[in-house]
């Protein structure tokens, strides 16, 4: 911050010496962007807020997809083929990424036709 209120202080100095002004001097006590450059930014901030926090979800989701199917084949709670363990993945991802309340289904026929 020294280095830009000395800057200021050098171009004030060169512009009001010329009149006998003598600048001791110049300090910023407000920086501000222009309104429609701070709107700009602010979009900016908050969609970087946004996908750090989708990345941390889905790594969360990953994560906890992988200990159900470890506990799964380790405690031999259902044998599931690649299709169906492919479908249960994708519903896990889904009930755990996702933004809206989640409603349950319940299966009153067999997961295999």
């Amino acid at each position: 911050m020294d280095e830009v209120s000395g800057a200021l202080r050098g171009e004030l100095q060169e512009r009001l010496g010329k009149a006998g002004v003598v600048v001791d001097e110049a300090r910023l006590t407000h920086l501000a962007y222009a309104p429609e450059i701070a709107q700009v930014m602010l979009r900016s901030q908050q969609a970087e807020a946004v996908i750090s926090a989708r990345q941390k979800i889905v790594h969360g989701a990953v994560t906890m997809v992988e200990m159900a199917l470890k506990q799964l084949a380790e405690k031999d709670v259902v044998q599931l083929d690649d299709e169906r363990r492919a479908a249960m993945v994708s519903n896990l991802m889904v009930v755990l990424c996702s933004e809206s309340e989640v409603h349950p289904v319940v299966n009153t026929g067999t997961l295999y036709h």
